[in-house]
């Protein structure tokens, strides 16, 4: 178990690099409602829900983080300040990586019944500040989701989310940027998607008008040819 906390604490160092020893790390709310969600989930699969929200409300008031008891989260999961709201039945996977004010929600099911309402998120996965992940969709495994993005849909496994509502970027995350990206998108303005499209387009005039020019070449020579076909056609006519 010591182990298990500190390969947790290491791993929230390799994320962060303002703390300089872990020490530093036990004092971070993301550390202590992660802990208390513990608590609370234990509870909570005891069907001891009184108890549960009961710890579940004390966490909430020490940290600004609020994780409802049933959700299920994996190993090494970091909130990166607080003001986060995962609810009941949210999924988390391993390695995943929360910024402050992000929000794991819930939609009603048309059918009125409880069930799955919340996201699952794969392993890996970096949802970054202001976020919000809506109804019981998945989001796939080293995924990114930017920063204020509205996600509804499913987000496949590698991709690059941002906007309202949120939409792939040309930005795929392969094997050569699978290292840890703080707040999940690279703070670079030729990942900007309005960027991108213009740069699409430009491409796209250039090479229309090498085309172009290359047909008004050939009809050009075309018409060239055709003029000194006919001026040798009416010389030997004289």
């Amino acid at each position: 178990m010591l182990g298990n906390f500190v390969e947790y604490l290491d791993s929230i160092k390799a994320r962060d690099p303002a703390p300089r020893t872990r020490w530093e790390i036990l004092l971070y709310p993301g550390v202590w409602a992660l802990g208390l969600h513990r608590v609370a989930h234990w509870l909570f699969r005891g069907e001891m829900f009184f108890l549960a929200r009961f710890v579940n409300h004390i966490s909430r008031f020490l940290t600004a983080i609020d994780i409802h008891p049933g959700a299920v989260i994996g190993r090494n999961f970091f909130i990166d300040h607080g003001f986060v709201v995962i609810g009941e039945t949210a999924e988390i996977g391993d390695n995943v990586t929360i910024y402050q004010g992000a929000t794991l929600g819930g939609t009603n099911p048309t059918s009125g019944q409880g069930g799955k309402r919340h996201p699952t998120i794969g392993d890996n996965v970096i949802i970054s500040l202001g976020a919000a992940i809506l109804g019981p969709l998945t989001v796939g495994a080293n995924s990114r989701i930017g920063a204020n993005a509205v996600v509804t849909r499913d987000v496949p496994e590698g991709a690059t989310m941002v906007g309202i509502p949120a939409k792939p970027t040309l930005v795929e995350v392969k094997p050569e940027t699978q290292n840890f990206v703080p707040y999940g998108t690279p703070c670079c303005d030729r990942f900007d998607p309005a960027t991108q499209k213009l740069e699409i387009l430009q491409c796209e005039m250039e090479t229309m008008q090498k085309r172009l020019a290359q047909l008004l070449e050939e009809r050009d020579a075309v018409a060239a040819a055709k003029s000194s076909a006919r001026k040798r056609g009416g010389g030997k006519s004289a």
